[in-house]
C-alpha cells in the first residue's frame, strides 16, 4: 500500500494514527474510479457513497468499510480510557482492515 504509515500487525496508540488511518482508508476507497468520493466514515456517508455509486450494501467491499468504521467508532470512544488489550486488537485489525480494503478496490 503506497504511502500507508500502518503495516500490517502495526498498533494503533494515537489520536492521530487513528486519523491518519481514516484518511489513508479515505484515499484508498477513493483510488477506484467511481461516480462519488466517499467522504467520511460515518454511516450516512457511507449510506450516501454506496447509493450513489450503485453498490450492493451486502457486497465486500462496503462490508469492510462499514466494519473498518465501527472499529475506528470504537477506538475514538475508548482514546481517553487505559489503553487495554481490547484497545489493541482492534487498532491491528483496523490495520488488517485496511490492507483487506486496498487489496478489494485493486480487484475492482
Amino acid at each position: 500500500m503506497d504511502g500507508l504509515a500502518l503495516e500490517s500487525g502495526g498498533v494503533m496508540s494515537e489520536f492521530n494514527n487513528r486519523i491518519d488511518a481514516q484518511r489513508q482508508i479515505l484515499a484508498i476507497v477513493n483510488m477506484a474510479s467511481r461516480k462519488e468520493e466517499l467522504y467520511g466514515l460515518s454511516v450516512g456517508a457511507i449510506d450516501r457513497w454506496t447509493h450513489a455509486n450503485g453498490l450492493d450494501d451486502g457486497s465486500e467491499v462496503v462490508c469492510a468499510i462499514r466494519e473498518v468504521a465501527a472499529k475506528l467508532f470504537f477506538l475514538a470512544n475508548k482514546s481517553q480510557e487505559q489503553v487495554t488489550d481490547e484497545y489493541r486488537l482492534r487498532a491491528v485489525e483496523v490495520t488488517d482492515l485496511a490492507l483487506r480494503i486496498r487489496d478489494l478496490v485493486d480487484a475492482d
